[in-house]
């Protein structure tokens, strides 16, 4: 089963020919490329591929994309304001390091006892929140100065050291 991973969102067209803007979180400026398709969720957990024609980054957080299917700027509306997915693959190839998506699919240690893996990654202005199951149930755990111990990208790990009681919530 292919892994998707939810990079940003079609935030605007960009001139005459159905360019779009995505606004991303990749972690750094870049372009799509070797990336075939993107992704986006038409309805639950269904993905819609539209293949990329081109694509260039516009800066650090934005890239200017040319799909299939969209050749002038009035068409480029149904795709406005739609989340834009890749495959985990495609992800782990752009994604930089330093981006807080790069820890999908990583496990969450706290104190050295395995509690989830990192289904989501939530980014709030003042901290980063990763959505795990813990004991059969969504947990939002926060990710910031004092909680963070370590991330091993070796390992694929992230270490936290959570604060007295914040699990119980959860389970």
């Amino acid at each position: 089963m292919t892994t998707y991973i939810h990079i940003g969102k079609i935030v605007a067209s960009h001139g005459l020919h159905g360019e779009l803007i995505l606004k991303h979180a990749i972690g750094k400026k870049t372009a799509l490329k070797n990336v075939e398709a993107i992704f986006i969720e038409d309805k639950k957990d269904s993905y819609i591929p539209w293949f990329v024609k081109a694509s260039a980054a516009k800066n650090e957080t934005e890239i200017i994309l040319k799909v299939e299917g969209i050749e002038i700027k009035e068409a480029t509306g149904k795709l406005l304001r739609k989340n834009v997915w890749l495959t985990n693959d495609d992800f782990r190839s752009l994604a930089g390091q330093a981006s807080p998506l790069a820890l999908i699919n990583y496990s969450l240690f706290n104190d050295r006892k395995k509690i989830g893996v990192v289904e989501e990654v939530i980014e709030q202005p003042h901290q980063v929140l990763l959505r795990i199951t813990y004991k059969g149930n969504e947990a939002l755990i926060p990710l910031h100065g004092e909680t963070l111990k370590a991330v091993d990208h070796a390992r694929n790990e992230v270490h936290v050291s959570l604060p007295d009681g914040l699990l119980e919530i959860y389970g």
